[in-house]
């Protein structure tokens, strides 16, 4: 965790203080926020070595700018990689960006964090997390359309434990990653795929919350 908040301070630090960093960072966002997936991969390959690096600095940035779906990294990562190399770049990312706001949302007092990511999420998200803990986690880093960024800071406001955080998330993400990395040649594929997988999580979710809110009424009324 502390490796990970070091160069997240240094990346952030850069951001502030460094023009070139700064336009560079401006210049590759339009680029992934373009939806041209050649485009896309050959900005990727053209790092070389350094590619690697470059897509962890934005799986971390992603986690501040909520614009930037985390799925669509996956996606750049196993373009350019291949499914193996691609998928654990990407897996490494996430684990990455996440631990660091885990660790901001530890330091963060719950005001704080409302202003950063809305009162309401918060809440809604600390109940549910409090409630059902580590297969929310799953669940939201499993559906791809689901905001997962709220969830990390939310995860260590309330001081989840940390193992059984970043195990939930990997349990989470990996299925995706192996999705996309299957679907991902074809953007209709890949698509249809996400709203399979999110809908078939989303309910299998609901009725787990409707099956659990019935044993408490039935507790109550005991």
């Amino acid at each position: 965790m502390l490796v990970s908040v070091s160069i997240g301070m240094v990346v952030v630090l850069a951001y502030i203080f460094y023009a070139p960093f700064r336009e560079f960072l401006h210049d590759s966002w339009k680029v992934l926020t373009s939806g041209d997936r050649r485009r896309i991969e050959e900005w990727t390959l053209a790092f070389g070595v350094w590619g690697p690096l470059i897509l962890m600095v934005f799986f971390l940035g992603q986690m501040f700018a909520f614009v930037l779906p985390s799925w669509l990294l996956i996606v750049v990562s196993i373009l350019a990689y291949g499914p193996f190399l691609g998928g654990a770049i990407a897996l490494g990312g996430i684990v990455f960006a996440t631990t660091v706001a885990y660790v901001i949302g530890r330091s963060l007092n719950e005001l704080a964090l409302q202003q950063l990511v809305g009162k309401k999420p918060e809440r809604t998200m600390k109940w549910y997390l409090n409630r059902y803990g580590f297969w929310v986690v799953v669940i939201f880093r499993l559906a791809p359309f689901l905001s997962n960024d709220i969830i990390s800071y939310v995860a260590g406001l309330i001081a989840m434990s940390y193992p059984r955080f970043i195990g939930a998330t990997v349990l989470g993400i990996s299925p995706l990653i192996a999705l996309i990395a299957y679907l991902g040649e074809t953007t209709e594929r890949l698509r249809t795929g996400f709203v399979v997988v999110s809908i078939v999580s989303l309910v299998g979710f609901a009725f787990y919350v409707w099956w659990d809110r019935k044993q408490m009424r039935k507790r109550s009324v005991v």
